[in-house]
């Protein structure tokens, strides 16, 4: 059995009134009753009118929805308890709808301010823009990385940064490029994609300058173990044989005459070889401590107290050279957590290289100082008017075994990068040929 609903039943009736008011219209026109005919015309009049309100409200209120619809605003609530019968189950299912919408807008904006959060959170630096070169969004990593608190077009960052923009346009999507930003390794990686018919880039750049370092210091690590026990392995073995030749000889009897200069000569050598065995073994064991270095005691301590040691350490050679040490320390509650004895060999080295890099200047000054980035870590500095560094040489010092110095090991700076690495930190260097260095530990 057919059911109507209320606005179906609504609709039908007045249909059917409609008709029999025609109906009747008709009769009193054939039958000339044209006094009735009067009366029966106003009532189609007021039939037609309220039906044509009836089919009008139901459109306009169809009307506001797909507006609501297309602007996105699902505010508009439509009235259902005073609402007439014949509207009210409408009123009721574009109310249903609304709601819907609303509810699938608000979870679309929270994954958006979500996934907003993270990408704010992470240190890979993030970009996008669209065909016309328009930036849609980057976050605080990238900002920071380059150095641009505001970008409008991509077209801007050639003014900003030739090289990385160059990078940028040249990279296909799907495709990584490694580039040098600021002396950091930056791995560009760029995907391509359609959002709401717009072709959209986005642009990954990951600084991968920590995975490289630790990559490069296990594998020195592995070199300095195995040179050092191959070295060790074959040296040991001709420092016990010289030793045992040596006090044999010095043991024997009384040499012919004839041959007393040659087992001088022998003895000599002998004995060179030895001393010469035992200073390469201390060499080898020197290089193997360096393989070895780990943090033994970890704790927090104030920086002025560092600096206070490294100060007395050092101060005979500093007066001696007539050098100018400023230490800069604004907040003197300001602490680092580590093993003290490494990062004082850290801030030695440093300062040993600084006096070193100094002593050709007329005025030779080292600073000393510690402050607080704006990400709240803790930066020390180690700052000279040396001779400087040309970029050929700084892409060098960190490297175990180079050294710019006629009696250099090699191994300070290596050691102050893996002491830095164990602390979870960094050092960085720049300089300039003719006016100084600056070195910078970031904890």
């Amino acid at each position: 059995m057919l059911k109507l609903n209320r606005y179906e039943v609504s609709l039908t009736l007045r249909v059917l009134l409609l008709l029999g008011s025609i109906t009747l219209a008709a009769f009193c026109i054939v039958n000339s009753k044209f006094t009735l005919l009067f009366f029966i015309g106003l009532v189609l009049f007021f039939q037609i009118l309220s039906f044509v309100q009836f089919i009008n409200k139901t459109n306009t209120e169809l009307t506001q929805f797909i507006e609501a619809v297309q602007y996105r605003d699902f505010s508009l609530q439509f009235a259902e308890k005073n609402a007439p019968v014949s509207v009210r189950q409408l009123r009721r299912a574009f109310n249903q709808i609304n709601g819907t919408f609303k509810q699938l807008s608000s979870e679309r904006e929270e994954q958006y301010q979500y996934l907003q959060k993270i990408l704010e959170l992470v240190d890979t630096g993030i970009l996008s823009y669209d065909q016309n070169g328009e930036v849609g969004w980057m976050n605080e990593a990238f900002k920071k990385m380059l150095g641009i608190p505001y970008l409008r077009n991509i077209s801007s960052l050639e003014k900003r940064n030739l090289f990385v923009f160059q990078a940028i346009s040249s990279l296909k999507s799907g495709e990584n490029q490694l580039v040098k930003i600021d002396h950091k390794q930056v791995l560009l990686a760029k995907t391509t994609f359609m959002n709401e018919g717009k072709l959209t880039h986005l642009i990954a750049f990951q600084n991968v300058n920590e995975a490289i370092e630790d990559t490069e210091a296990q594998a020195y690590q592995k070199l300095l173990r195995v040179m050092t026990h191959e070295i060790m392995n074959s040296v040991a073995p001709i420092a016990s044989l010289a030793e045992t030749m040596e006090g044999r000889l010095k043991s024997g009897e009384n040499p012919n005459p004839a041959n007393k200069q040659l087992l001088e000569d022998i003895t000599l050598g002998v004995s060179t070889i030895k001393k010469r065995s035992a200073n390469l073994l201390k060499f080898a064991d020197t290089y193997r401590q360096l393989a070895k270095v780990s943090i033994t005691s970890f704790s927090t301590f104030y920086i002025r107290d560092l600096f206070e040691s490294v100060e007395i350490l050092l101060e005979n050679q500093i007066e001696q050279k007539n050098i100018e040490l400023d230490v800069i320390l604004k907040d003197f509650d300001l602490q680092i957590e580590g093993d003290l004895a490494l990062i004082e060999q850290v801030i030695i080295n440093l300062m040993i290289n600084a006096i070193d890099a100094v002593k050709e200047s007329d005025k030779p000054q080292i600073q000393i100082g510690a402050y607080l980035n704006p990400q709240e870590k803790v930066v020390i500095e180690v700052k000279d008017n040396g001779i400087g560094m040309s970029a050929e040489l700084m892409d060098k010092i960190f490297v175990p075994f180079f050294t710019s110095k006629i009696n250099g090991s090699g191994i300070g700076l290596s050691l102050s990068k893996q002491i830095m690495a164990l602390h979870k930190g960094s050092i960085t260097v720049n300089s300039v040929e003719g006016q100084g260095t600056v070195f910078r530990l970031v904890f």
